[in-house]
C-alpha cells in the first residue's frame, strides 16, 4: 500500500505541514544514526538501508504533497 493510498485527500495545510516536519526530524535522526555509525549497534546494514530508504522517500513524499499547487498555465 502506498502512502498515497492512506492520506485523505484533503489535508490542511497546517497538519500537512506538522507531518512533514516530522518526517524530516526523522530523516535527519537516520542520516545521524549513519554518520557517527550507531546505526551498527541498532540494525543490521539491510534493516539499517530499508528504513533509510523508508524514511527518505517518507519526507520527500510529504514534501511533495507540502509544496503549493502549481499554476495553471
Amino acid at each position: 500500500m502506498a502512502m498515497s493510498d492512506t492520506i485523505p485527500q484533503r489535508m490542511s495545510a497546517e497538519i500537512t505541514r506538522k507531518w512533514r516536519d516530522l518526517a524530516e526530524k526523522r530523516r535527519t535522526h537516520f542520516v545521524d544514526l549513519y554518520e557517527s555509525g550507531r546505526w551498527k549497534h541498532y540494525y543490521s546494514e539491510s534493516e539499517f538501508v530499508v528504513l533509510m530508504r523508508q524514511a527518505v522517500k517518507l519526507a520527500d513524499d510529504w514534501c511533495r504533497l507540502n509544496a503549493p499547487p502549481q499554476a495553471a498555465e
